[in-house]
């Protein structure tokens, strides 16, 4: 049973085919020529739409989306809430932000839990989790206050296993996070307090698969970080340096590794212990969470499963209730446009591919796992290529479509929303070349549903959940682009801060809105206005619609 009222229809507007919502995933407007890789593409469709539709450009960062400042780039968590909610909810790194700055995480059951069991079993506490001041899944500034806690209430020996960033920060930035923490930890130990390093490996390696696209990489992780099977290297920063040289390989490609000491892993988990993941996104945490706290799993042998408790940094998923255990309350998202469609009686289709199917499915429906109404709603995962991206930058895009224009021209739905993964996936590759063909071949299939949609007699909206391919250098404050050693420009592999598009595309219009945008809007106004453009009024709560009808 639906928790809202249906939708009150708009007299005097109406389409005979579907609304179809195109998400390019991480394709914005670049703020440098240099770089942008999805202006050096040769986008014939997105010219010509640009050219002869209504368009305009949507936040996409930052306060626009609930995070803690207009200095954080968006992300595809984030930005797929945004839209499927209609308004701003303060989200994963504001919400860690204001329980330690509070109190209220030491202050929570599970913190006290946690602390109590170490000291009872004199065991160690462990944390895992991403390296780095991204804030896209963690912040390094939130694991330093809970080290620091840990010492102070009492922990004796802390132990914190480093995945390497390299995607939402410098691809070769590693050393400029872990040295300095290293350096942290050798501060705070004492006598009666022992913190260390005691594992790695990059995040594209080891531990944070998604949408169990590749649990080879969590088993990966499992025996890094809990058994301690792995290369072995006297520091963390000696890892690092070996391994570039090796392998040539990006932070967030390094293969992992074991700290030890006289041949003897300095940290493997054992009974007794306590185990912090603080990543706070839970795409990539809900995995590694269900290896922990899920007794029969059988996606991968576990050999010895330790006895310990476990905690995420939030609940990853509110629905299955992944982990048990958390630190911080997730954002309590509600009213999403799923569920008011459903409950107008609107038929929906969902779609992607693997990497990005979470996001028009579970993230976009405000964190829950199942559907509102199964009898309206039907999603679909394309399976995504196990292959380096930059080897298949057009990635799934032409199956995507395929199925798309398939279920279009069937006439079984009202509302479809999709979303092309290869601006971001192939984006963080920093691989320039690679990202110009991830945006031509998804341009082509843009055309194919474009002239699907006309054909039906629909309406095709066009945006992005943030940036990342239009920016793919790093630059100075200047402007100018950062070159190595070899006069090559430094690849850039994280999002950007960039404003991202909004089209509309109706070969039906005869003049029942504004055919000027709204400016200055976020992407939190989408949601309304496929309300608007399926022939409804948004709730007066939700953010303005970006289309004003006459």
């Amino acid at each position: 049973m639906s928790k809202v009222a249906a939708l009150e229809k708009r007299p005097g507007f109406s389409r005979r085919g579907p609304v179809v919502l195109l998400i390019m995933d991480g394709v914005g407007f670049g703020k440098y020529a240099e770089g942008d890789a999805v202006k050096a593409a040769r986008t014939e469709t997105l010219d010509r739409l640009f050219a002869t539709c209504p368009w305009t450009a949507l936040k996409a960062h930052g306060t626009a989306v609930g995070l803690p400042s207009d200095a954080d780039m968006g992300n595809s968590e984030v930005g797929h809430n945004a839209m499927g909610c209609g308004r701003v909810f303060a989200q994963g790194a504001k919400l860690v932000d204001q329980s330690i700055e509070t109190g209220a995480m030491f202050s929570g059951r599970t913190w006290q839990d946690l602390i109590a069991n170490v000291r009872k079993n004199n065991g160690t506490l462990h944390f895992l989790g991403l390296l780095s001041d991204g804030n896209v899944h963690s912040n390094i500034s939130h694991l330093k206050a809970m080290v620091a806690r840990a010492k102070a209430d009492g922990v004796r020996r802390v132990r914190v296993h480093a995945l390497l960033d390299g995607r939402d920060v410098g691809e070769t930035s590693a050393l400029e996070y872990f040295d300095p923490f290293e350096a942290y930890l050798a501060e705070l130990s004492d006598d009666s307090f022992d913190a260390r390093i005691a594992s790695g490996g990059g995040r594209m390696v080891i531990t944070m698969d998604r949408y169990n696209a590749n649990w080879e990489m969590v088993r990966r992780g499992w025996d890094i970080h809990v058994h301690g099977e792995g290369r072995q290297f006297s520091s963390a920063h000696e890892a690092i340096r070996t391994l570039r040289a090796e392998t040539g390989a990006i932070d967030q490609d390094l293969p992992g590794f074991v700290i030890a000491e006289n041949g003897k892993p300095v940290g493997p988990v054992l009974d007794g212990d306590s185990f912090i993941l603080f990543n706070f996104r839970g795409d990539r945490a809900i995995e590694i969470s269900r290896a922990f706290d899920e007794k029969g799993l059988d996606t991968f042998d576990r050999g010895r499963i330790p006895d310990v408790m476990y905690a995420g940094m939030m609940e990853y998923d509110g629905d299955l209730h992944i982990p048990s255990r958390y630190l911080v309350q997730p954002p309590a998202i509600d009213r999403t446009l799923a569920e008011y469609l459903c409950a107008t009686g609107l038929r929906q289709f969902s779609i992607s591919e693997t990497q990005k199917f979470g996001h028009v499915t579970y993230f976009f429906n405000g964190n829950k796992s199942g559907k509102f109404d199964g009898n309206l709603e039907q999603y679909v995962e394309i399976p995504s290529d196990i292959v380096p991206f930059e080897q298949r930058p057009w990635m799934k895009c032409a199956e995507i479509a395929d199925r798309l224009i398939a279920e279009i021209e069937s006439g079984k739905w009202d509302f479809f929303k999709l979303n092309f993964p290869n601006g971001d996936m192939v984006g963080h590759t920093g691989v320039f070349q690679a990202v110009v063909c991830s945006m031509e071949a998804m341009d082509i299939q843009i055309g194919r549903i474009a002239r699907a949609v006309e054909k039906a007699g629909g309406i095709l909206l066009i945006t992005a959940d943030h940036g990342n391919s239009d920016d793919m250098y790093e630059h100075t404050k200047t402007g100018e682009v950062k070159k190595k050693a070899d006069g090559t420009p430094c690849a850039k592999t994280s999002h950007s801060l960039n404003p991202v598009p909004f089209i509309v595309y109706d070969p039906c219009y005869a003049g029942e809105y504004d055919r000027e945008l709204n400016k200055g809007l976020g992407i939190t106004s989408v949601a309304a206005t496929c309300m608007e453009m399926l022939g409804y009024i948004a709730p007066d709560f939700y953010d303005k619609s970006i289309v004003n009808f006459n």
